[in-house]
């Protein structure tokens, strides 16, 4: 069998937790931060933990796990 590819978007937007959850950045905070409030801006800071169904999608594009 070939070898299988990482899809390239993947390996630059996600990370495994100890448990092998999946992190990522959160959207909405690159521009336009001036139209969003305060609270808005507060909890989208850092990351955050994908969901369980979005996690078997980005599983499948990541065969070999990510670093």
């Amino acid at each position: 069998m070939p070898k299988l590819k990482t899809k390239s978007g993947v390996k630059k937007r996600f990370k495994l937790t100890a448990t092998g959850k999946v992190k990522h950045g959160v959207a909405g905070k690159r521009h336009r931060l001036i139209s969003h409030n305060a609270k808005y801006i507060r909890q989208n800071r850092g990351t955050s933990v994908l969901s369980e169904a979005d996690t078997r999608t980005v599983k499948k594009w990541a065969p070999y796990g990510l670093d």
